[in-house]
């Protein structure tokens, strides 16, 4: 069984920063891809980041620059650090793993606040 838990989330001024860690149990990061997604109230879930099983990562636009996606092997975790964060940041942040045969498992997710 595929457990992912978050942590990390919280209330942030404009400008701050957050880091979420993703611990991941019954699969592992580093021969999947991890991704974050985030859904903000009344909208859709949206990709924000992956890290692919050599490394590479992508970051949806609105997030370059600003937020960096890294995993950690030996822990078995992904780690999303978030800076300059904006209010339009502001939303639950689920980690996930994709996999080829079982397809996408998601965390629970972790609140994100950001005040202006």
């Amino acid at each position: 069984q595929v457990t992912l838990v978050e942590s990390g989330g919280g209330l942030v001024q404009a400008g701050g920063s957050l880091r979420l860690s993703c611990a991941a149990s019954g699969i592992i990061f580093s021969a999947n891809t991890g991704a974050w997604y985030r859904q903000a109230p009344g909208m859709q879930r949206e990709l924000v980041a992956t890290i692919t099983e050599g490394g590479s990562t992508y970051y949806h636009d609105s997030v370059k620059g600003r937020f960096t996606l890294s995993r950690v092997d030996v822990k078995n975790t992904v780690t999303l650090q978030m800076n300059n964060l904006a209010p339009e940041d502001t939303a639950v942040y689920y980690c996930a793993v994709e996999t080829l045969y079982s397809g996408v498992h998601f965390g629970r997710g972790t609140q994100v606040t950001v005040s202006s």
